[in-house]
């Protein structure tokens, strides 16, 4: 086993901001020096494009799944234009959807590959937005998972279900595997609406909300179309965001590692 951290971020709902959250964290990551390696799982390779990284021929996070082995993962890891050395991407393909199949057949093909992962001081998984096997494959490679949501009613229903999956998968191939807890993205500080959303998820999950929470800022946006780390945009929303994502990483950092 290897000394790093393996963090999942996922969601059982599109458009909660799952990657972008992702993002944050290899950019804090980045910013603290943190050797980091972003897996993207997420067919619609987003993670890959906003880190500014290519696949090389054919070497893609779907041929590491398709045959886990060091000649794979080395072929599918790439280097972040954010940065000369210190960020790695796994990248990301649509081939990958192929195996978003139900059946946990190969849920652990992803946990095989990380056998030849070194020299980072985190990975990072970013899942699909689905109850999949490409998410319960990421979560059963992790030690911890976080699960994004915003405060917004369908949003904060499809968080139990994302709870129960990791608690399904704790107790089945994963026993490593614990909730480190939830993001909340896109938070509005004068919304009444959000406001109930929160003190909801409050309620239900107690300290597994995470603070601090993600404010709804253009700037996280802009600095990913423009594939750049939030930490290196200009503005004082920019540099909101950043000190939001240290904090974020400083609670997943706490976590025991492997």
């Amino acid at each position: 086993m290897f000394a790093v951290l393996v963090l999942g971020v996922c969601s059982l709902k599109g458009g909660v901001g799952k990657t972008s959250v992702t993002l944050g964290l290899a950019s804090a990551a980045l910013e603290h020096g943190l050797r980091t390696l972003v897996i993207d799982l997420d067919p619609q390779g987003d993670a890959t494009m906003a880190l500014g990284a290519r696949a090389a021929g054919d070497g893609d996070v779907a041929a590491v799944l398709d045959a886990p082995s060091a000649e794979t993962v080395a072929a599918a890891t790439v280097l972040s234009s954010w940065a000369d050395d210190g960020l790695d991407v796994l990248a990301g393909s649509e081939r990958s959807a192929l195996h978003d199949r139900l059946d946990d057949e190969d849920v652990d093909r992803l946990r095989f590959a990380l056998s030849w992962v070194s020299g980072y001081d985190l990975v990072l998984v970013d899942c699909p937005p689905s109850l999949g096997g490409l998410t319960r494959t990421g979560l059963t490679a992790c030690d911890r998972a976080v699960v994004v949501t915003e405060p917004g009613l369908f949003a904060v229903m499809a968080v139990g279900r994302a709870m129960r999956t990791i608690d399904e998968l704790r107790r089945g191939p994963a026993p490593q595997l614990q909730p480190l807890g939830i993001a909340v993205n896109r938070v509005r500080a004068r919304s009444v609406e959000q406001a109930f959303r929160l003190e909801e998820l409050r309620t239900l999950y107690g300290p597994l909300v995470l603070s601090p929470f993600v404010p709804e800022r253009a700037a996280l946006q802009q600095a990913q179309g423009a594939a750049q780390p939030v930490h290196a945009w200009p503005g004082a929303a920019a540099a909101e965001l950043a000190t939001t994502f240290e904090g974020l990483l400083e609670r997943a950092l706490r976590a025991p590692k492997r």
